[in-house]
């Protein structure tokens, strides 16, 4: 256990393997502060409280042991989203880190790994997903997850290819106590090759899944959906469901510049997508299944408990929202680029990149003054409430409460403004898609506050 202090949340701790802290209150961080294995203290119903949770344990002689306590001065982000290298061995015709694109292809060296790093633990961040380009062309790549867990950190997500997934990788993983969940580019059975621009790359994808699988590691397949694989789908889920994997996320191939030059006019429109997706959903649920699937804002499959949860659903009706973040996983959560550049997350790098503007870099700029005052802290504590006094279409409408906006993401890239709302959500709540997922759904339950007349 490691206690933290940061500015806004000042007593907590942290847990070995999970990712989030938990609150404490004054009294309790004091007293874990005199829980150091050498004195003898007064048994007292708080500290009866504390040994029932297993943060305090009873020794029959002294153990000293030193007790990390640290505080943190900037806000409190628990994950970094880092791009290591933006550099793949692939050519994908949706990407803009794709081989060809060298020009992109910024990488951080092992200097500003370790000084990222340092910084990251004086801040208090917790786990990292990493996340490249394919974060295995690294040539420091293990070093990089060992300096992770010397310092009291974890990975809690690899991003890749698989190419270069091995067992060999996966025993020194192992070594170090790192099993994070693998999250594989797939993109369809008979199309994964296509979009990636590689001969043999399916095979290694699943190969790479296989493996992961017979080492008991976490996995879940990430699949690309447009016009020319979505017919492809649902053999592709019930396939990996074959195969035992525990988790597959679709996501909708978005109107990237590289992406229509490739593919013209593949992209699937808003609706045509959830129209697609829910189609698929409903054949996949007509037979029994153990894979969970998560279809990017939109719905989310859990099989096995025969459950299900309506993404663009944020809110709660009849509570108010108005100091809610605009998103809860990016006040939770640091996108880092290869080229140092802060984000929101890296689905909103191409717009900042291409209006020009930088919210910080950590290339050259202390992450803890980012994390304490920054144009980056800035736009991620916006509340929705801003949201709604920018955009009139959000203040007249009946489905606020439940949306509160949108994705960011998606409200710059189809409306070309960070508080515009989410043009998706629009088109979502005012098309009836939650009384048509609930009626595609049947037999499962759903998990939501919205009230139950917006299914019927």
């Amino acid at each position: 256990m490691s206690l933290r202090s940061w500015i806004q949340l000042p007593h907590a701790y942290y847990l070995r393997g999970e990712i989030f802290a938990r609150k404490l209150a004054r009294c309790e961080h004091e007293l874990l502060l005199e829980c150091d294995g050498q004195q003898d203290l007064e048994e007292t119903g708080l500290l009866r409280s504390l040994i029932a949770r297993g943060l305090v344990c009873v020794l029959d002689s002294p153990a000293p042991h030193p007790i990390d306590d640290r505080f943190c001065a900037n806000w409190h982000f628990p994950r970094l989203n880092w791009m290591i290298t933006g550099k793949c061995n692939l050519n994908c015709l949706h990407c803009f880190n794709a081989a060809d694109n060298a020009k992109l292809q910024a990488e951080f060296s092992w200097e500003q790994c370790l000084s990222l790093l340092e910084q990251a633990e004086r801040c208090g961040v917790h786990a990292f997903t990493i996340t490249g380009g394919e974060p295995l062309m690294h040539p420091r790549f293990l070093d990089i997850v060992r300096s992770i867990y010397a310092r009291g950190m974890m990975v809690d997500e690899l991003n890749t290819n698989g190419y270069f997934l091995t067992q060999e990788l996966l025993d020194e993983l192992d070594r170090i106590g790192c099993r994070p969940l693998m999250k594989i580019s797939f993109d369809g059975v008979g199309h994964h090759d296509w979009l990636r621009d590689r001969v043999g790359a399916e095979k290694r994808a699943l190969d790479a899944a296989r493996l992961c699988l017979s080492n008991d590691f976490p996995v879940m397949a990430q699949i690309n959906i447009h016009r020319r694989n979505a017919a492809a789908i649902l053999p592709t889920l019930e396939h990996l469901d074959g195969m035992g994997l525990p988790s597959a996320r679709i996501i909708r191939t978005s109107e990237s510049p590289r992406w229509l030059e490739n593919a013209g006019d593949a992209c699937l429109g808003i609706e045509e997508y959830y129209e697609t997706c829910l189609g698929i959903a409903a054949e996949y649920i007509a037979k029994p299944r153990r894979m969970s699937v998560s279809i990017w804002q939109f719905l989310d499959i859990f099989a096995e408990s025969r459950t299900y949860r309506m993404r663009p659903v944020v809110g709660c009706a009849g509570e108010d929202n108005a100091d809610q973040p605009v998103c809860g996983a990016n006040r939770s959560l640091v996108a880092i680029a290869a080229s140092g550049e802060v984000l929101p997350c890296n689905q909103m790098s191409g717009y900042f990149a291409n209006k020009g503007i930088s919210l910080g870099n950590v290339k050259s700029e202390s992450l803890q003054q980012i994390l304490l005052d920054s144009p980056y802290l800035e736009t991620v504590l916006t509340t929705v409430s801003r949201v709604r006094e920018h955009d009139g279409s959000c203040r007249a409408c009946e489905h606020w409460e439940l949306c509160l906006g949108g994705c960011r993401a998606l409200a710059m890239g189809l409306k070309g403004h960070e508080l515009a709302a989410d043009p998706a959500k629009c088109a979502y709540f005012r098309g009836g898609w939650m009384r048509r997922t609930a009626s595609a759904m049947d037999g499962f339950a759903v998990t939501s506050n919205a009230p139950a007349s917006l299914y019927q």
